[in-house]
């Protein structure tokens, strides 16, 4: 029993490993060892409907963009199947406001013809996402390769930052988001940077793919005020 729950211990810390992240604050991510990362939601383009001088300026204007960063990014496609629930929760908000008991059947079997619909098949969809780097040691000289690795991996151990260190460390990150969000439009690209909520239902719904289905994510908001009740809970009984 004891080794047992001793593997069981050993499994919990490898899982959580796996996750270096430390904090998100003010849209930004910050990982284990103190880096930080910035995240841009970004809008695709449909490359065979386009003529070919128009192709051609996408791929040169592409490659402007890739030659003026002295820095690593990193380009992410997230497949994800479709969730319609929320479509379908707003379709029976308006049939139980519907009076016409006529229209109200047809809303039934048409949410129904949906629910069916998606059971049968799996509705894919497809969300591009760019994160941008920072770190204080990315200014010392090291080799490209270990600027990459260096830049994505994090390290295992925790790292604290000051206030000052956030704010000035954020607004260097952001330098480098502007540029990215500028090379990007130039070639027609629609983007909008993730803030805390949105970062946070990303990655929950990255690591628990399958929970995240059934079980939303509580806002941001609640869950400091949900921690701050904890603490404070611990806090009086300490002092009892």
């Amino acid at each position: 029993m004891a080794l047992e729950m001793q593997a069981q211990k050993k499994e919990g810390k490898s899982t959580q490993s796996q996750v270096p992240v430390s904090e998100i604050r003010d849209g930004v991510t910050i990982l284990n060892d103190g880096t930080m990362r910035a995240t841009l939601m970004v809008s695709s383009v449909n490359f065979a409907l386009k003529s070919q001088e128009e192709q051609d300026a996408i791929v040169f204007a592409y490659q402007d963009f890739l030659n003026s960063l002295d820095f690593p990014v990193q380009i992410t496609i997230s497949s994800r199947k479709m969730d319609i629930t929320p479509y379908i929760e707003s379709v029976r908000i308006l049939r139980d406001k519907q009076q016409n008991d006529l229209l109200r059947l047809q809303m039934d079997e048409y949410i129904k013809f949906i629910e069916e619909l998606v059971k049968g098949s799996n509705i894919m969809t497809k969300t591009f996402f760019v994160t941008i780097p920072f770190s204080v040691q990315q200014s010392r000289k090291e080799s490209p390769v270990g600027k990459i690795f260096k830049g994505f991996k994090g390290a295992t151990g925790k790292h604290t930052m000051t206030d000052e260190e956030f704010e000035h460390n954020r607004s260097q990150l952001m330098q480098r988001v502007n540029q990215v969000a500028l090379g990007l439009r130039s070639f027609g690209l629609r983007l909008v940077p993730l803030q805390t909520q949105e970062l946070l239902e990303l990655y929950y719904t990255m690591y628990n793919p399958k929970t995240s289905r059934a079980q939303r994510l509580r806002n941001a908001a609640e869950l400091r005020v949900a921690e701050s009740g904890a603490a404070q809970k611990k806090t009086e009984n300490k002092s009892n």
